[in-house]
C-alpha cells in the first residue's frame, strides 16, 4: 500500500517520506479501513517534530484521524461491518501506524459509523477536534444561563466548542484574530467575538458580562493566556485546558487561590470509556441531524504530505487540513 511515514523526528521536508509498504491485516477484534482521507492535527505535527514525544517505533505512519470504508474484519468482528463508512480516533496513539496510508487496522470500536450525509473529508476532522471540543464543553458544565469564553473560536477545536456550548444553552464569547475568523465563529453560533489583535479582551469580556466575568474558559494555550484569566473570570469559575504552547508558564496562582478557580486539564487521547462514549454519541447525533458545522479548510493529496504538514505549522489555513488518500 502507499503510505507517508517518517523514521526519525525532524522537519517535514527532512523526514516525511512516501513509499509502498505491506498492507496490514486485522487481528482479533480489529477491522481494516480502506482510507479515503486523513486529518492533520497540530499534535500530529508536534509528534513528528518530536516536541511532545520522541519517536518510539522504527517507522511511524502519522495521524490519528481519518475516514473510509471497512474492507476486512478480524476474528470476533461481524462480517456485516464490511462496506461500512467509518471515521477513526486514536489511530496512531501509542501505535506505529496511523491513517496517512491507504489502509489502517484498528480495534473495531475505534472505527465509528459515519452517517451517510457526512463526507469522508469531514470524517477526518472528528477524532481529535470534535471530540476534544465536546469533552471540554462537558467538563465546563455548559448549561443555560452560563457564559463561556472559548479561546480561538475559528480554530479546529474552538469552532466545534462554540457549537457544542450553544447546543447546551450557554452564552458564548470567543476570541479571534481577524474579521474573517469572526464570521466563521459567528456562523458557528458565537454570541460575541473579540479580535484579540485589535481589542482588549479583558475589557470586552467585562463589558459583555456586565463586569461579572465568565463562568468558564475553554483554553487552547494556557501558557500564552494564563495571565489573561484574572481579567475575564468571575469568582468560583473554571478553566478547561486542552492545550499549551510551552511546557511551563507563569500562572497567577494568588488570583486562582483567592477566587477558588478550578483549573481542569483534559487530554483527548486518554478519555475513559464513559467520557468517550458520551462524546461519540453527541457527535453522531449532531452529524445525523445535520446540526454540526464542519470547516474543512484545505485538502492536499497524499503526494503533498509535506505541504499539508507545513500548512498546519504555519497556522494560516482557516479550518482543518485534510489529506486525500
Amino acid at each position: 500500500m502507499r503510505a507517508a511515514y517518517y523514521e526519525r523526528n525532524g522537519s517535514a521536508r527532512e523526514v516525511l517520506k512516501l513509499g509502498d509498504i505491506e498492507a496490514p491485516q486485522p487481528g482479533p477484534g480489529e477491522v481494516r479501513v480502506k482510507l479515503a482521507t486523513s486529518g492533520v492535527n497540530p499534535s500530529d505535527v508536534k509528534a513528528r517534530v518530536g516536541s511532545t514525544r520522541k519517536i518510539a517505533f522504527p517507522r511511524v505512519i502519522p495521524h490519528s484521524d481519518g475516514a473510509g470504508e471497512i474492507d476486512v474484519t478480524g476474528e470476533g468482528v461481524a462480517a456485516s461491518r464490511v462496506g461500512e463508512r467509518v471515521w477513526t480516533w486514536n489511530a496512531q496513539w501509542l501505535r506505529a501506524f496511523g491513517t496517512c496510508a491507504e489502509y489502517v487496522t484498528l480495534p473495531s470500536e475505534q472505527a465509528v459509523r459515519l452517517p451517510a450525509n457526512t463526507s469522508f473529508e469531514v470524517g477526518a476532522c472528528l477524532g481529535i477536534p470534535a471530540m476534544t471540543a465536546y469533552h471540554a464543553v462537558a467538563v465546563a458544565r455548559a448549561a443555560p444561563g452560563m457564559t463561556l469564553l472559548v479561546s480561538g473560536g475559528a480554530g479546529a477545536v474552538g469552532h466545534y466548542a462554540v457549537q457544542f456550548a450553544k447546543a447546551a444553552g450557554a452564552n458564548v464569547i470567543t476570541t479571534v484574530s481577524s474579521p474573517e475568523k469572526a464570521k466563521l465563529a459567528q456562523a458557528a453560533g458565537a454570541d460575541h467575538t473579540i479580535d484579540y489583535k485589535r481589542e482588549d479582551v479583558g475589557e470586552r469580556v467585562m463589558a459583555v458580562t456586565g463586569k461579572k466575568g465568565v463562568d468558564a474558559v475553554i483554553e487552547l494555550d494556557i501558557a500564552a493566556n494564563a495571565k489573561l484569566m484574572p481579567q475575564v473570570l468571575r469568582p468560583r469559575s473554571a478553566i478547561v485546558v486542552y492545550g499549551t504552547g510551552a511546557p511551563e508558564a507563569d500562572v497567577p496562582l494568588h488570583f486562582f487561590l483567592r477566587n477558588a478557580i478550578a483549573l481542569k486539564f483534559i487530554y483527548v487521547y486518554e478519555l475513559d470509556r464513559a467520557e468517550r462514549a458520551a462524546a461519540l454519541s453527541a457527535i453522531s447525533r449532531a452529524l445525523e441531524a445535520g446540526k454540526l458545522i464542519n470547516n474543512v479548510g484545505r485538502t492536499f493529496p497524499l503526494a503533498e504530505i509535506v505541504a499539508a504538514h507545513e500548512a498546519v505549522e504555519e497556522g494560516k489555513v482557516l479550518g482543518n487540513v485534510v489529506v486525500t488518500i
